[in-house]
């Protein structure tokens, strides 16, 4: 039973309006802390043990020295087992953890990919045709690199012979023409720049091309319960 808050008309009429109202207040805040304490709940107590210093250590208190040990939890009224915490890690192994954990979704991830694969295309020459369309973009984007090489380069060809005509006539060359050529030059090693890595982009997408229908072709021969097919991959843009 909670305890009864007093209320206005149990105080005496005739006391002062003051002392009426702190008599009030007190008995609202004492109800109020009583009705909180009955339903606060006790804490859970629990036995801990680990092992210190060679010994078995068993207390009822956690010491700020036994917070990353393995330890065990019991019930003290039952002896019940209620949790097993495995030591806390250091530094090194949680990095090496952290490590692991990304192989093991990186793993996951190609696998659901192959699987994927797999599933959606079933012969060899569909998987080729998922990547003729890659292979012919980047086919296109190193011609027209290319191409723009061969002009650039014979539009900076032609001011530099404007530029030594002049020269050999002892005229100046104008800022105007020299602004082109340092311009177009600074162009053409960019385009330069910009084919490499095309190139390096095309060698890359052939690798992967292999790898992956070297790997589809495992899975197929897997899944089927056959030998993988052994005919040689169609030719491959560039390679």
């Amino acid at each position: 039973m909670y305890p009864r808050m007093m209320s206005a008309r149990m105080l005496p009429p005739a006391m002062p309006n003051r002392w009426r109202l702190t008599l009030l207040a007190v008995g609202l805040a004492l109800g109020a802390a009583s009705i909180a304490g009955a339903q606060q709940k006790p804490k859970e107590r629990k036995l801990y043990c680990w092992d210190e210093g060679g010994r078995r250590v068993c207390s009822d208190a956690l010491p700020a020295s036994a917070v990353g040990h393995q330890r065990t939890e019991f019930d003290p009224k039952t002896g019940t087992r209620l949790n097993r915490l495995a030591r806390e890690m250091t530094e090194e192994e949680r990095a090496r953890a952290a490590v692991e954990e990304e192989k093991r979704k990186a793993d996951a991830q190609r696998a659901r990919r192959e699987m994927a694969m797999v599933v959606s295309y079933d012969t060899e020459e569909d998987l080729k045709r998922s990547f003729s369309n890659r292979f012919e973009l980047v086919e296109e984007s190193l011609k027209g690199s290319e191409l723009a090489l061969v002009n650039l380069h014979n539009s900076l060809l032609s001011l530099l012979r404007q530029a030594n005509a002049l020269e050999l006539e002892s005229k100046p060359v104008g800022n105007v023409l020299r602004k082109k050529i340092l311009n177009q030059h600074a162009e053409l090693q960019g385009l330069r720049a910009l084919k490499q890595r095309q190139e390096v982009e095309r060698a890359a997408l052939n690798a992967e091309f292999q790898e992956v229908l070297s790997r589809y072709r495992v899975l197929k021969g897997t899944q089927n319960g056959a030998a993988a097919p052994t005919t040689a991959p169609a030719p491959v843009a560039g390679g």
